[in-house]
This record gives C-alpha cells, sequence and structure tokens, in this order.
C-alpha cells in the first residue's frame, strides 16, 4: 500500500505540473518573444482544454482502463511535447506543443483518479498525493526560475520535460488493473446518468475552477506588475506549497472523522478571500501571505470537492468527470482573463471576481454534503 500511495503521489505531482508552473513559461514567453495577455491566455487555454478533453473521454470508460498503462502513454506524451517546445519560437508550433502536454496531463490526472477510486478511502489517497506533490514543488518553485534566469525558456521546458520523466518512472508503483475496490461494485454504474447530486459537483467544481483559477497563467505577471521579481516570487510559491503540503497531510488525518459541508464552505471561502487579495494587494510580503492562503486553501478545496465526488459515486467516472470539469473551466477562465487584463490595463478585476464564483459555489455544494453528513 506503501508504495502505491508513492506511485499516486508521484502521478499526481505529473499531472499537476502545467497547472503549477505553465505560468513560468507564460511569463518567460511574454519576455523571449513579446507574446501579450490574450496570446498566452489562448496558449494556456490550450493545454487546459486537451487536459479536460482526455479526461472526459477517459470518464466514461474508467472501469475497464489500467491506471498504470494510462501513466506511461502519458509520461510519454508529455516529455516529448515539452522537450520539442524548448526548440520551437513560432507561436501555432507552440500551440501545438500545449495541446500535446496537456492531453498527456489529462491521462495521467485521470491515472490517479482511478487508482485513488480504487483504494479504500479515495479522498485520503487524494490528500496524501497532494501532499506528496507539494512538496516537491516547493523545490521544483525555487529551482525553475533560476533554470530560467540561466537558460531561458527553453531551459525551463526542458527542465519539465525531465522532471515529468522522473516522476513518470515512479508512477510505475500505481496499482495495476482494472475495476474497483472490493464491495464498492455497482451493476451499469459508467452507463448510469449523473443524476441532479453529480449535476451539482460538476456545478460546484466549474464555479471554483473559473474563479480561482482564471488569474493562475498570470500570476508570476501579477507579482510583477507590484516590483517582485521572478526569484522572490518562486520563494513566495515554494512556501505556500509546503503549507499546502502541511494542509493536505493534515486532511489525510483527520477526513475519515470530519464532516463534509462546513469544512468545504470553510476552504471555499477561505479560498476566495486569498483570490481576490492576490490581485488587489501593493506589497510583496501582502502577495507572499495571500498566495500562502491561496495555494492552501485550493488544494484542500480541490480534495474536498474529489471526496464529495467519490461520495457521489464509487465508480471513479464522477471523479475523473470532476477534474475534467475543472481544467475545462480553467481554460475558460485563463482566457477571460487574458482578455480582462487587456480590457482593463492590469489584473485587479480578476481576483474578486474569483471571490464572488467561490461564493456561488458554496451556494451549490453546500446542501449536497450537508445531506450526506446526515445520511452517514
Amino acid at each position: 500500500m506503501a508504495l502505491a500511495l508513492v506511485g499516486i503521489g508521484a502521478a499526481s505531482t505529473a499531472a499537476h505540473l502545467g497547472n503549477n508552473f505553465t505560468t513560468y513559461l507564460v511569463g518567460g514567453l511574454i519576455d523571449r518573444f513579446g507574446y501579450g495577455p490574450a496570446a498566452m491566455g489562448a496558449w494556456n487555454m490550450a493545454e487546459t482544454l486537451s487536459y479536460a478533453a482526455a479526461m472526459f473521454v477517459i470518464a466514461p470508460r474508467a472501469r475497464r482502463l489500467d491506471a498504470r498503462v494510462l501513466a506511461m502513454a502519458a509520461t510519454l506524451l508529455v516529455v516529448l511535447a515539452q522537450g520539442a517546445s524548448a526548440f520551437l519560437a513560432s507561436f501555432v508550433p507552440l500551440l501545438l506543443g500545449r495541446l500535446g502536454t496537456g492531453l498527456g496531463f489529462g491521462i495521467m490526472n485521470s491515472a490517479v483518479n482511478l487508482a485513488a477510486g480504487r483504494t479504500a478511502h479515495p479522498a485520503r489517497a487524494i490528500s496524501l498525493g497532494i501532499t506528496f506533490q507539494t512538496i516537491l514543488f516547493a523545490g521544483i518553485a525555487v529551482t525553475l526560475p533560476q533554470v530560467g534566469q540561466a537558460h531561458g525558456v527553453a531551459g525551463m521546458f526542458l527542465a519539465l520535460a525531465a522532471i515529468s520523466l522522473g516522476l513518470g518512472l515512479l508512477a510505475l508503483w500505481l496499482p495495476g488493473g482494472t475495476g474497483l475496490v472490493a464491495g464498492a461494485e455497482v451493476p451499469g454504474a459508467d452507463r448510469a446518468p449523473l443524476g441532479a447530486d453529480g449535476r451539482r459537483v460538476l456545478t460546484a467544481m466549474a464555479l471554483f475552477a473559473f474563479g480561482t483559477l482564471a488569474i493562475w497563467p498570470f500570476i508570476e505577471r501579477t507579482a510583477h506588475a507590484i516590483g517582485v521579481p521572478a526569484a522572490q516570487f518562486g520563494r513566495y510559491q515554494s512556501v505556500s506549497v509546503l503549507t499546502s503540503a502541511l494542509g493536505n497531510a493534515l486532511l489525510a488525518l483527520v477526513v475519515k472523522r470530519l464532516p463534509r459541508a462546513l469544512p468545504l464552505a470553510g476552504v471555499l471561502g477561505a479560498c476566495g478571500i486569498a483570490c481576490a487579495l492576490l490581485t488587489t494587494v501593493a506589497t510583496g510580503p501582502q502577495f507572499g501571505l495571500a498566495l500562502i492562503g491561496y495555494n492552501t486553501s485550493w488544494f484542500l478545496s480541490y480534495a474536498l470537492l474529489l471526496g464529495l465526488a467519490y461520495s457521489c459515486d464509487t465508480s471513479g467516472r464522477l471523479a475523473v468527470m470532476t477534474t475534467g470539469t475543472w481544467l475545462l473551466f480553467q481554460s475558460l477562465g485563463s482566457l477571460a482573463a487574458g482578455f480582462i487584463a487587456e480590457r482593463f490595463g492590469g489584473y485587479a478585476p480578476i481576483g474578486p471576481l474569483g471571490a464572488l464564483a467561490c461564493v456561488a459555489g458554496i451556494v451549490v455544494a453546500f446542501p449536497l454534503a450537508q445531506r450526506i453528513d446526515r445520511a452517514c
């Protein structure tokens, strides 16, 4: 079981490399080639849309697929796409590289969700995977900007390709085979309609992702706009992912004893507040504190929303679709953020809009979580 958790952690880290570090590539490409925010919003959208597409294609077939085989295919695709992008300069080939990378990330994240769904407590497995992931991200956040300073955006592409390869080898410890955890078999679950509860989970994730992740591709640029250099941003990011690791380690310890409704509302609300602060603070230390609050509450919210999905559907199909919904609405949010930034000459409106979306997510998810709590 311990090696399976390492495999889940490595696969989770590999699946989320783009979400956490494509922002460094956005900054590097803007500096190197002079692309504007709208172009970079579309570039990021290509990754997240293909990420979501992969997960939606896999979701109906979830129970029949081997998580380990998916992880191997994903690793090959991401390494090739990231490595090739290091040698590209034109926008269209770079866009195609993002499509390939996004497909790989989506396949890998599907492997994570399938593997977690085949454990006795999926939310705990996801939380432990995020803990592993965020500890590694702390080191990457410090070193990747240094690679960028020494070797430019091409060096960052190659570094991310190498990291994906190493994580892909560790992901070979994912549990292989198909099927569900013993006792969780639900005949016809992969063909049954999602129902009102499933749609409520997907809507809550859509609101959360659209609101909180619209700013993410531009987060390094947001810091830069108030005078935070890339290396300092990397240090803030490193601390924030360490606090995320601590938060998810604590969640993994207590999640079996927690109700669903109040913790979910609390972390979603905290994420909304932090999101608003990210684009409205005026100093580096204030930005660093907001980033710590944002990263910590975001990963806790994600784990709890996935736990809600597993509570509604043990087959893993809804969990895969929930993550696919996250990527779909992140992609729409990043595109919208690019146009907002160009229209208003900055990123300030994006954070408060994200806070409102988090409030709407609480309104959608809270009644379902309360009902499941009462039924347990």
